[in-house]
């Protein structure tokens, strides 16, 4: 098994870029802004099943295929910056998604969880960071390979749920008090919609290959 100060060093540098915005961010403060903490939270579970699947990629050489392929590469960044950026542009063109801010959810919880799913692996770059990150932190001679890599996993699962999941509250509460404002959920629409798309043209400019 990893030593204790390598898995410190991993939890710092994940934590780390966990906590930088991305795509996966923008879309958990949608939910739950539209939606509520509930759809938050639908959002963090499947951006944390993207995360596995990302790690689980690597493991397997598809990371290496997509940094060996710049088209494959690209072709996948313009389709998850695109979805990101329609997302926002919903939100943005009359801000109705915010407008009808209520008690419930709005949107199923599966739907919001299999939007979350998508939008996590629609982005090449998580990809190219656990090919270059993952097997830095894995030893054949400390175990089974396949163990320390669900450690690895869960670390990174971890910081996703303290992250998004904080992220998810704040934004549930907000949400309620949107609710007493018209101007507010305009307003507030507006910004996350061009959050999202600005994500999205942020990914696309540094991600081009």
């Amino acid at each position: 098994m990893q030593s204790t100060q390598q898995l410190w060093l991993y939890a710092a540098l994940v934590f780390g870029i966990v906590v930088l915005p991305g795509m996966d961010m923008a879309f958990v403060l949608a939910s739950s802004l539209a939606d509520g903490a509930k759809a938050g939270f639908a959002a963090v579970a499947g951006s944390v099943v993207g995360g596995f699947v990302h790690t689980l990629a690597s493991a397997l050489g598809v990371s290496l295929l997509l940094q060996a392929w710049p088209a494959l590469f690209n072709t996948l960044l313009v389709a998850g910056g695109l979805y990101v950026a329609w997302m926002g542009w919903q939100l943005w063109r009359g801000a109705g998604a915010l407008g009808a801010v209520q008690a419930g959810v709005s949107r199923p919880l599966p739907a919001t969880f299999g939007r979350a799913v998508l939008t996590c692996l629609m982005n090449p770059k998580a990809y190219l960071f656990c090919l270059a990150v993952v097997p830095q932190f894995i030893r054949p001679e400390q175990g089974r390979i396949l163990l320390q890599g669900l450690v690895l996993f869960l670390i990174g699962a971890l910081a996703q749920v303290l992250i998004y999941g904080g992220m998810a509250l704040a934004a549930g509460r907000v949400r309620g008090w949107l609710a007493g404002s018209a101007e507010a959920q305009v307003a507030t629409g507006r910004a996350v919609g061009a959050l999202l798309m600005a994500t999205a043209a942020w990914t696309l400019a540094s991600g081009w290959r």
